[in-house]
C-alpha cells in the first residue's frame, strides 16, 4: 500500500458532511432518548399513592420537554448550518466533535435540573451547558465566514451571516440568564423564555428544500 496516499494536508479532513452529518443525527438521537430515563416513579406503590408519584414527577417531566425543545432546536440549528458547508477542515470537524460532546452529555445537567433545580449551581450549570453548545455552533458559522472555501456555492455570505447572529442572540439569553440564576433560580428559568423571540427575530437560512421553485410563466 502506497503510504502517500494516507497523508493529509495539514488543515484538511477525508470526512464529508454529509457523513459526519449521519453521525451527528444519531448522537442527537440518543441524547433526546438518554432524557427519558429519569422520568420514573417507585415501584410497588399502592393504588392511593399512585396520584401523588406522578405529581411529583411532574416537574421531571417539565425539565425533560425543556432539554426536548434545545436538543431538537440545536439539531434544527446545525442541520441548517451544514446546508452551508461543502467541505470540512479540522477546525470546523473539532468544534462539531465538541458539540456533540456537549450535546451527549445534557442529560447529566438536565437531571441536576430535575432533582436541584432550585438551587442557583444547577440552574447556572445548565445555562451554562446550553450557552456553550450554541456558542459552538457560532464559532462553526465564524469559520465559513472566515473561510468561505468551505461554503457551499450557494451559501451566500448573508446567509452565513444570519446563521452567526441568530446563534449569538440565543448565546446572550443562556449566558445573561446566568447572574439572574444567582439571584433567583425561577426567574433565570423563565428568562430562558426570550430564546423564542430571539430565534424569530433572526429568521435562519432556508434549506435547499425549503426554496421557492422559480415559476415560468406560460399562455393558454
Amino acid at each position: 500500500m502506497n503510504n502517500r496516499t494516507l497523508r493529509l494536508p495539514r488543515r484538511e479532513t477525508v470526512i464529508g458532511p454529509e457523513r459526519l452529518l449521519f453521525f451527528g443525527d444519531a448522537v442527537f438521537a440518543i441524547a433526546i432518548t438518554l432524557l427519558t430515563l429519569d422520568i420514573t416513579i417507585p415501584e410497588g406503590l399502592a393504588d392511593s399513592e399512585v396520584g401523588a408519584a406522578l405529581r411529583d414527577a411532574v416537574p421531571k417531566m417539565g425539565s425533560y420537554l425543556l432539554s426536548f425543545a434545545v436538543i431538537g432546536a440545536l439539531w434544527l440549528a446545525q442541520h441548517a448550518l451544514f446546508h452551508l458547508v461543502a467541505a470540512l477542515d479540522r477546525w470546523l470537524l473539532n468544534l462539531y466533535l465538541a458539540l456533540l460532546a456537549v450535546v451527549a452529555a445534557l442529560p447529566f445537567p438536565t437531571r441536576l435540573l430535575n432533582e436541584y433545580g432550585g438551587t442557583a449551581a444547577a440552574t447556572v450549570f445548565y445555562a451554562a451547558t446550553i450557552a456553550l453548545a450554541i456558542a459552538l455552533l457560532a464559532a462553526m458559522a465564524a469559520r465559513l465566514l472566515a473561510r468561505p472555501s468551505l461554503a457551499a456555492a450557494a451559501a451566500e455570505p448573508g446567509r452565513v451571516r444570519g446563521v452567526f447572529r441568530r446563534c449569538l442572540l440565543l448565546l446572550g439569553v443562556f449566558a445573561t440568564s446566568i447572574p439572574v440564576a444567582f439571584a433567583s433560580p425561577t426567574a433565570a428559568k423563565y428568562w430562558w423564555l426570550l430564546a423564542v423571540p430571539a430565534r424569530l427575530l433572526v429568521r435562519g437560512p432556508k434549506t435547499p428544500d425549503q426554496q421557492a421553485p422559480e415559476v415560468t410563466g406560460t399562455t393558454a
